[in-house]
Order: structure tokens, then sequence, then C-alpha cells
């Protein structure tokens, strides 16, 4: 998660010194569309979402997802700042759920939430800055997040880039490359290289996820601005996405995960719906309900979680 009200001013300090879809948008509305015709060197890392307090606090109490998932909470320390999470990790891709209030500034509002769409190898946000250059965007803005294990040591963590250094209104998207001195460090506990260059997400995650049903993430809904929405879309082609827009949001197709980005006022803003793969098919239904909220596992081997409209 990156709290990008108080990372934009650090930001600006440094710069300044130096398929039909569940609930999809039907075809019929689409406008304008783009096929990628390069290599996908951007994939669907994890995205977070502030959610009403009730479901923040079933979710951070809820027994069933202990068993559904490899469930944490977890307090982060990363770049001056520490944060409490709710996290659901998959094999390569995890949903991280804050609470109202839980953030600071607006960030602690209902509805906002980020998106980071991270390289598979070394070397290839290089390559993805390149290909926003080509998009029109020739200086994005770039962010180094380090992470403090509690031993008051930072190390640093991953590199970011995000299409603008605008204040987000309520959807902050970035891409990211961990660091190799990251996965070097033992206090981070990652697995060895597959390969030359591998920042993978698959070696960043545990392998928890095995023990338990959810295996990844397959399909997020969020509600966006379209500001926000504007400033994400270069982002995810230039990553190598099939992005299709549309008169009502953005659907970014690849790498095992599909984003559908709705455009939205600021007030419907937040997540939808997240879909996820399961490790085993299961023979019947089983439904959960998490504060405002609807686990539906089965059958088959996928789950579908959705999440109440605003009150």
């Amino acid at each position: 998660m990156m709290i990008r009200r108080t990372l934009r001013m650090i930001t600006a300090l440094t710069a300044t010194c130096a398929v039909a879809l569940a609930g999809g948008v039907g075809t019929a509305q689409a406008e304008a569309s783009h096929v990628s015709s390069q290599k996908q060197l951007l994939f669907y890392n994890h995205a977070y979402s502030v959610v009403d307090r009730e479901t923040a606090d079933a979710v951070e109490n809820s027994a069933y997802l202990r068993e559904f998932a490899n469930f944490e909470v977890r307090t982060t320390t990363g770049g001056g700042l520490t944060w409490k999470g709710r996290y659901l990790k998959g094999r390569e891709t995890y949903i991280e759920l804050f609470g109202e209030g839980d953030l600071p500034g607006q960030d602690a509002l209902y509805g906002s939430a980020g998106l980071g769409v991270s390289t598979e190898r070394a070397g290839d946000l290089a390559k993805v800055t390149a290909q926003l250059a080509a998009l029109g965007i020739s200086d994005p803005a770039r962010y180094r997040q380090t992470r403090d294990f509690g031993d008051g040591v930072p190390i640093p963590w991953f590199d970011t880039i995000r299409t603008t250094a605008e204040q987000y209104e309520a959807f902050d998207p970035w891409a990211m490359e961990y660091f190799p001195e990251y996965f070097a460090d033992p206090r981070s506990q990652t697995e060895p290289a597959g390969y030359d260059g591998d920042v993978s997400r698959e070696r960043y995650l545990p392998d928890a996820y095995a023990d338990h049903l959810m295996r990844d993430i397959t399909y997020i809904r969020i509600g966006v601005p379209a500001r926000d929405l504007a400033n994400t879309v270069p982002l995810l082609k230039a990553g190598g996405f099939d992005v299709t827009t549309t008169g009502g949001g953005a659907i970014a197709m690849g790498g095992g995960t599909t984003i559908q980005l709705d455009s939205v006022a600021r007030e419907q803003a937040g997540l939808k719906q997240v879909s996820m793969s399961l490790n085993r098919s299961v023979a019947t239904r089983h439904e959960e309900r998490i504060g405002r909220s609807t686990l539906a596992v089965g059958p088959g081997a996928r789950a579908e979680w959705t999440f109440d409209a605003p009150k």
C-alpha cells in the first residue's frame, strides 16, 4: 500500500533537491480499444481499498478468512510511514484492506483505493518508462520505497513510477519493481531467484497459499473518479496490458488478472468485486457474510467476493 499524499510531498522535495466479465461493461458501450503489440512488462501485484469500519473489523476477525486464504493482519513501516493492513495473499497476487480512519488524510476516507502493477524481471521498469514516453508522458513521477523490519535498519524495497505527481482524487495507480537487495536480505524471508533478474511476485510472496483454498486474484473491479482513471490507463498500456476504454471506464487484460475500473463519482468510489482462483475444486457453494460484503466460494475452483454499494 502507498499513502500517496505524503509520498507526493516527499517526491516533490526530492525533485526540488535533485470474455464477458461478471458485472462487466457491455461491448456495446466500447468507444476505443488498445491491443498491445509489445511484451507484457507489468502484472497485477496487489490492490488496496478503504472499506467501511464494520467490514474492516469483520475481515480482521473472520475465522473463515484465516482458513480460506493465507490471511494476515500486519503493521508495516516504510518510507517513514506506518500502516496496518488486512491481507489475503495468493501465489503471485494479493489484496489489502483498510477501514475508514486507518490511514492519514484523504486516504482515511471510504472508497480510497490504489493499484500496484509490478515487473517480473529487473530492468523492466525502465522499459515501461520508455513506453510511457512514447505515449507522451516523458517525465513520470518517481519514488523509491524502503522498508523497516522493526530493527531500525531500513532496506531498499521497490522503485515506483506514476504518470503524474498530482494528487489523486480517490484512486492511486503505480508501477513498481522490487530491488534485488530486498530479496538478498534474510529479513525479507523471500525465495531464491528462479532466473537471472528475478524480482517476481511469486518470489516475493510466501508459499503458505498452498495450505489454503485461495490461489490467486483473477479479476478485480474498482470504482474510480474520471480524473484518476485518465491517469491510470497510460500506465496499463505502457505495461503491455490489453486495455479497452469505454464510456463507463476501462478493462485491462493480461498476465492472468483482469482489472476493471468503472468511472464513477467520488462518493461511489471503492472496491466492488474480487474474483479468485482456488487451489482445488469444491463441490458446493459456500457463502460467507463478512461485514457489508459477501464471499461466495465454489462450486468449482473459483470464488467471488462482492462488496455492498455505499449506504
